[in-house]
This record gives structure tokens, sequence and C-alpha cells, in this order.
């Protein structure tokens, strides 16, 4: 059965520091291009990184997140991270992991994913 389990959530204060894990089974992890999303109450799905399943393993990040979150994976054991540094209180969201086959270009569109996981909640409070 496919499963992506995301994992790391917590609340930290601005300015501090969460690494989010997602693992994969029941896929074959480096077949698929990998991206994490979030949503805050009230509000849609945003997409903030990706990963591509290139050699060059390419990455992408939305202008909130750029400088400050960095999106890796680790083939070998069917993971993918997001190191987040420098928090505010607006990415107080629940955090998705999402693993799609084919993105062409819309790496940034959640209807490109074919696999997502339950979310993981982060909370940062000023």
């Amino acid at each position: 059965q496919e499963q992506l389990a995301d994992s790391g959530g917590g609340s930290v204060k601005a300015g501090g520091s969460l690494r989010l894990s997602c693992a994969a089974s029941g896929i074959a992890f480096d077949v698929y291009s990998m991206g994490w999303f979030r949503q805050a109450p009230g509000k849609g799905r945003e997409w903030i990184a990706s990963v591509l399943k290139d050699k060059e393993r390419t990455t992408y990040y939305s202008d909130s997140v750029k400088g400050r979150f960095t999106i890796s994976r680790d083939n070998a054991k069917q993971s993918l991270y997001l190191q987040m540094n420098s928090l505010k209180p607006d990415d107080t969201a629940t955090y998705y992991c999402a693993a799609g086959l084919w993105l062409a270009d819309r790496w940034d569109k959640p209807g490109q994913y074919n696999y997502w996981g339950r979310g993981t909640q982060v909370t940062v409070s000023s």
C-alpha cells in the first residue's frame, strides 16, 4: 500500500528551527518528484518547495520560504526532508509532503501529485 508518513512538526518560537521528515513506503521513491505544501486555517493549500527526481535533484522554492527552508531527499532511505530555519508566525500551518510521478513544469500545482501525507502541524509563536 502506497503511503507517505510526514512527521517532525511542533511548536517553536519565532526565529527557531524545525526539520520535517516524510517516509515513503509502497512506491518506487526514486522515480517520484517530491514536494512540500502547507495549509493554514481558512486558507488554501500553498506550495512551498519541490525536489525533482532528476540526477541533479533540482529544487524549487516559493518566494515565501526561499533562503529559509531547504528541501532534500535521500533515495536510499526513501525519505524527504524540509529543514525550516528562521521560522515566522506566518509559517504556522499543517505541512504535507507529496509525491508526483510526472510534474512537467507544474511542480507547484497540487493536482500534479499522486500521493500525499496526512500532514504534520507546525506552530510558530511570536
